[in-house]
């Protein structure tokens, strides 16, 4: 846990970030209204989190995963968030998925390429191998031309 409440606070940097998304053009907000909203949002967050806790507590699970978010944010009749945050949760396993589908793709064509490249090096140790065959062949015919 943390030591000082304002551990506990969100980075400031994040915070102005998503004041600004949310206000118009032109509008400023001042440095004592950001300190507020920010330990707003970070007390927002351990309640979140406290309800989400209990709802895997009662799952006797000591993980806490998205249902148990979304059974929060009912609990705390945040309901009218529900759908977009399941929409976010539903974009966002599509994107894992894509990614986790093109990370597999890439290690097989890697694995492809290792394969080939691992054929190709055999073959030309195989024609190596002939190479100096022939060679050995070409001097013994050289020396028995000799003899």
């Amino acid at each position: 846990m943390a030591e000082r409440p304002e551990d506990l606070n969100l980075p400031n940097a994040i915070i102005t970030c998503i004041i600004k998304e949310a206000l118009p053009d032109g509008v400023n907000i001042s440095k004592e209204a950001r300190s507020a909203i920010s330990r707003a949002a970070s007390v927002f967050v351990l309640y979140a989190t406290s309800c989400a806790n209990n709802f895997a507590m009662k799952g006797k699970r000591k993980t806490l995963n998205a249902g148990d978010v979304l059974s929060a944010m009912e609990e705390m009749e945040f309901q009218r968030f529900v759908a977009p945050l399941k929409e976010s949760l539903e974009a966002y396993r599509r994107e894992q998925k894509g990614k986790k589908e093109a990370s597999e793709l890439k290690k097989k064509d890697k694995d492809k390429r290792s394969d080939s490249e691992e054929q190709d090096k055999s073959r030309d140790d195989e024609n190596e191998d002939d190479d100096e065959r022939m060679d050995e062949e070409e001097q013994n015919d050289e020396e028995e031309v000799d003899n």
